[in-house]
């Protein structure tokens, strides 16, 4: 008992502290919060000076980058960039089209659906229910390598091989995102408000796109990054089904100039191509992180 009584002093002093930040706190909870505020500044420094590195490279030149590493950044980062999106051989505008409308309606068709699949789940109660959730949810133990070669098959049979088509139409079955989806609804979306709905007259896809959609804001922006950040990065599954130089995305891109003859190989537009292709990843999350905290935060609590 007097444990708990310790803990909910020690917890209750550490609000009235974030409340005001000019009242004085004791040595002990002072140096607890220092050491936090140093592991976090030392973790959130390690996260960054990748990209920092990868900042820098990009602005470098082949030799330079080859005698080895610096923090100082070169003079030639407009060079790159013109070497890059110059290249013939790999068309790196069409690639960034290609690998935007991929992970934008593959990002748009997850999260739709996938709520839509986790509101029939959470609202309705059907026979086969329970079921239908583990079943779900063992689809995510299902790697993606082993279903990779019968959608390759059907892509071929089907006439859709070289195509967008197999690329975004299985976003649809997302099981990741429809178990955070559902998580959340659990957390924030009382059936009551669903019930007041119907007695109102309105239906249920006018229910789910007007009344549950806007609850489910946060996780759906948390979601959209994860989706938009994974099918963006995808290099295994479009380097199966796209043959055409006109229609690969930016991954497989890349991977091709990483494999280019030695002697026509360039460190420097190799690390612009990779700079250009975190960018469009960077504004999304920038659009959305508002809602990161709020989603992870709500998802993983249930009331």
């Amino acid at each position: 008992m007097a444990k708990e009584i310790r803990k909910l002093e020690h917890t209750s002093a550490l609000q009235r502290a974030n409340a005001n930040p000019d009242m004085k706190v004791g040595p002990g909870l002072l140096i607890h919060r220092i050491v936090c505020y140093i592991v976090l500044t030392f973790f959130s420094v390690l996260c960054l000076f990748f990209f920092y590195i990868l900042i820098i490279n990009a602005t470098r030149g082949h030799t330079d980058i080859s005698k080895g590493f610096s923090l100082l950044p070169g003079g030639v980062f407009l060079t790159n960039f013109q070497s890059a999106i110059s290249n013939t051989t790999i068309p790196v505008l069409n690639g960034i089209l290609n690998s935007l409308i991929i992970a934008t309606l593959s990002a748009i068709f997850s999260i739709y659906f996938s709520a839509m699949t986790a509101y029939a789940i959470h609202v309705y109660d059907f026979k086969g229910k329970k079921f239908l959730f583990n079943f779900i949810l063992l689809i995510m133990t299902i790697p993606t390598q082993l279903s990779a070669l019968g959608l390759f098959r059907m892509s071929t049979d089907w006439g859709m091989r070289d195509t967008f088509i197999p690329l975004i139409v299985p976003a649809i079955a997302a099981p990741t995102v429809f178990f955070f989806m559902i998580q959340y609804m659990k957390s924030s979306l009382p059936l009551d408000i669903v019930e007041a709905a119907r007695i109102d007259g309105s239906g249920e896809f006018r229910t789910f796109n007007t009344i549950v959609l806007p609850i489910l804001k946060p996780a759906l922006a948390v979601q959209a990054i994860f989706s938009f950040v994974s099918s963006w990065n995808n290099f295994f599954v479009p380097s199966l089904i796209l043959d055409s130089a006109s229609k690969k995305t930016l991954p497989i891109m890349i991977s091709q100039l990483r494999g280019a003859d030695f002697l026509k190989f360039d460190l420097g537009q190799v690390y612009m191509f990779i700079f250009i292709a975190i960018v469009p990843v960077m504004i999304v999350y920038f659009c959305l992180s508002k809602f990161i905290i709020a989603g992870v935060a709500v998802g993983g609590v249930k009331e």
